[in-house]
């Protein structure tokens, strides 16, 4: 299957509260399309995030391997920012607490 490979909040294009365009497909290829759910930690919460888990359907398969690429994203960039942005830092402690605790729901 495609991925894109890097759906974050900067690569998405809304227009009057709508989706309307993604962005960046400069690490698009074919592979595990997982990778693209990483968004479920890193913008929504909640039940927002059980929203968009039910809207995407996918099996219990896809959505661990999700949580796999969320967790590896999340200590990846928290392991560049020890000693800097400390911002970016609580918010992937925060991913990475909501994905153990998303683990701990759904396994």
């Amino acid at each position: 299957m495609w991925f894109h490979g890097d759906i974050a909040e900067g690569n998405l294009l809304v227009a009057d509260g709508e989706l309307v365009a993604v962005i960046d497909f400069g690490t698009s290829g074919a592979g595990d399309p997982a990778c693209d759910l990483v968004i479920a930690w890193g913008m929504f919460s909640g039940e927002s995030r059980e929203a968009f888990r039910r809207t995407i359907g996918e099996d219990a398969g896809m959505w661990a391997r999700a949580r796999g690429w969320a967790l590896w994203k999340a200590l990846l960039v928290l392991s560049q920012c020890v000693d800097g942005d400390q911002e970016q830092a609580a918010a992937n402690r925060r991913v990475i607490d909501e994905v153990l605790a998303d683990h701990d729901r759904h396994a």
